[in-house]
């Protein structure tokens, strides 16, 4: 690693004096404002060396104070759901001297990850997995006779997703002894927090309350079925009346709040209740601030969830050079257009409007844009609702959050024919996200699907010409994928022009090897050709533009006219390459001593570096593709270059 890791001079004298939550326990109280306001510091400084989310972690400070207090982990299993707010909990589990290599080659990763400690028992990208997960360990832990909590800290956003709902109903039918804190920063589902709040937590979340409650739910069992059921409609009215908890109770928790998220008195008396509460599932409502306690973020309309590299004190984000646009830009711009001639196109995001771009969609068109939460397969099946009675929606989800709602692609779009256009951001590698955000899988899981159309674009320039192809295509579900971050900085054309489905093109004419390229590792393939015909090996460079339907007489062509094909592509096995080969094999092609080799990302997942070190790695760059094509040809190569 090659990144300066000293850490720079915050002052805390305290959280100096904690190497693990072991040194946390032993603290008086009194101490635990002290140490939160120098956690807090030390996140702020940090992540201004290294960028990343921090906005969701400064709202959880003080709550992963009183967590690592309260309980003892790792003994306890403390699971933080997707991971964006756990820079302090990393800080306080023994790696502070890393974390500023967060999201750095070699360094911490930006989520939770079971391989990096063991106070991480559960790795967290993808949202609203940890009731599920603390469930799980919940009931091997009573399977296995042992004793310990289970703590899931799920946020309010997470809480959209249909998932964590499932993983409720479970855990209050099974009555499993569970915590699940609910971090709620965002939807304001809560009456204003305070004293009488604060007061109402601590006594419902207490041995006596609770004890007295069953008490009278027995007694009131009793009585005629009349008064019974007045008796339960009067006391989860008043339950609902304090605490506006009764949907969780009616998923078989015992609900507890809201509590002030950053009053640790109010907190720790809440979660030694919740610690020796004897059975059954408890959740915690507790109200937090995102981007807590500076300044910057407090005012900041995003609450700097996403930042890369700012000064401490003005809090202003260092603004990276741009030489050309981001295809997500690129994308956002393009659907714009279509959509101010076309007045059938709506457009579907599932909570990513800024990371898809349809922000600015939604900006100029408010009723045709519908961001539908954290809930991927709902965002699938809306889309096709609304394809079938005429309108053409563009599912805007990331590569590798569309995974989530797989089986809705194939059962509710595909196998209807239905014209849903997904359009599948951060194909690829994606950088300091690391292999849970790579879009490794698509071309696979989609180029499997009977009539599916699956496009990829070269460049930003080729990425406006597929929205339009998408936009005119009525004939069943058609994708386009493109990568994180900025075009290569082509000459973009005025508006785009629909495809012809299924025809790529000819970018190079050469004579003896054949590049064929799928995605932007284009421009890699063009640089690798020049290398190669500087060592007398004459390169024709082709970019295929679909997966799906396969330009077959492109693909023929070049096996006919050349002595070594090789494929690229941004993806796993299975996917482009595998297509080309099939087509080889079944017109007989590969008997004809033909020298294929199809190059895709390596069979691991690649930790989190810059992209192009990731690319590198992967063998996906100029030189690895050379090297491929000298490997290919073996001896002649090297008769040719002695």
């Amino acid at each position: 690693m090659d990144e300066d890791t000293t850490l720079l001079p915050v002052a805390t004298p305290l959280l100096d004096t904690i190497g693990t939550p072991d040194d946390l326990r032993r603290l008086p109280e009194h101490a635990l404002r002290q140490l939160a306001d120098e956690l807090r510091a030390e996140t702020i400084d940090a992540v201004s060396v290294t960028g990343g989310h921090l906005g969701a972690g400064l709202g959880v400070v003080e709550l992963t104070v009183a967590l690592h207090y309260v309980f003892d982990t790792p003994h306890d299993r403390l699971i933080w759901d997707v991971g964006h707010q756990a820079y302090p909990h990393k800080i306080l589990t023994g790696r502070r001297d890393r974390i500023r290599t967060l999201r750095k080659g070699g360094g911490l990763s930006g989520f939770t990850k079971r391989s990096e400690s063991e106070y991480d028992p559960f790795g967290a990208a993808h949202s609203s997995t940890s009731i599920s997960a603390g469930l799980g360990m919940a009931v091997a832990r009573d399977l296995a006779g042992e004793k310990r909590n289970v703590v899931a800290v799920i946020g309010d956003g997470a809480m959209s997703a249909g998932m964590a709902y499932e993983a409720m109903n479970n855990a209050g039918a099974l009555n499993e002894r569970l915590i699940v804190i609910l971090n709620d920063n965002d939807m304001s589902i809560a009456p204003p927090v305070g004293a009488m709040s604060a007061y109402l937590a601590r006594l419902v979340s207490g041995g006596t309350y609770r004890t007295l409650r069953e008490a009278g739910k027995q007694l009131a069992r009793r009585l005629p079925k009349f008064f019974y059921e007045k008796a339960q409609r009067a006391e989860e009215f008043a339950r609902g009346f304090w605490t506006g908890g009764t949907l969780f109770e009616e998923l078989g928790f015992y609900y507890v709040g809201p509590v002030d998220g950053h009053n640790l008195d109010h907190l720790l008396p809440v979660l030694k209740n919740a610690r020796d509460a004897e059975a059954g599932p408890i959740l915690v409502h507790v109200v937090t601030q995102k981007g807590k306690g500076y300044a910057p973020a407090e005012n900041s309309a995003d609450k700097y969830h996403g930042v890369v590299t700012f000064d401490v004190v003005t809090g202003a984000q260092e603004k990276p050079k741009v030489n050309a646009p981001s295809y997500t830009k690129v994308f956002a711009e393009e659907l714009v257009r279509q959509a101010r001639r076309d007045e059938r196109i709506v457009a579907v995001t599932a909570a990513m409007p800024s990371g898809t771009g349809l922000d600015h969609f939604g900006k100029e068109f408010p009723k045709r844009c519908f961001d539908v939460g954290i809930a991927e397969q709902h965002a699938v099946t809306f889309a096709a609702g609304m394809a079938t009675e005429g309108y053409k929606p563009f599912c805007a989800i990331y590569s590798t959050f569309l995974q989530r709602a797989y089986d809705q692609v194939v059962h509710d779009v595909a196998i209807q024919k239905l014209p849903v256009r997904f359009a599948l951001d951060r194909a690829g590698l994606v950088g300091a996200d690391g292999p849970t955000h790579a879009g490794a899988f698509d071309v696979a899981y989609l180029g499997c699907l009977p009539e599916m159309v699956v496009m990829a674009a070269a460049d930003e320039a080729e990425l406006v010409h597929m929205v339009a192809t998408a936009a005119a295509y009525d004939d069943g579900p058609i994708a386009f994928r493109y990568p994180r971050g900025e075009g290569v900085g082509v000459d973009m054309p005025a508006e785009g022009r629909p495809l012809a489905i299924g025809k790529g093109r000819i970018v190079r004419e050469g004579t003896r090897v054949a590049l064929l390229s799928l995605g932007t590792r284009l421009a890699e393939c063009l640089k690798a050709a020049e290398t190669l015909e500087a060592r007398g090996l004459s390169t024709t460079v082709a970019d295929a533009r679909f997966a799906k339907p396969l330009d077959l007489d492109l693909v023929l062509r070049l096996a006919r006219e050349h002595e070594c094909l090789v494929t690229v592509e941004e993806g796993s096995v299975g996917g482009f390459g595998s297509f080309v080969l099939q087509a080889l094999a079944l017109n007989g092609v590969l008997d004809r001593g033909l020298k294929v080799r199809p190059m895709v990302l390596p069979d691991v997942y690649i930790d989190h570096d810059k992209p192009e070190r990731m690319y590198a790695k992967a063998g996906l760059d100029a030189a690895g593709i050379v090297a491929t094509v000298f490997a290919a040809l073996g001896s002649e190569v090297a008769a040719l270059t002695a």
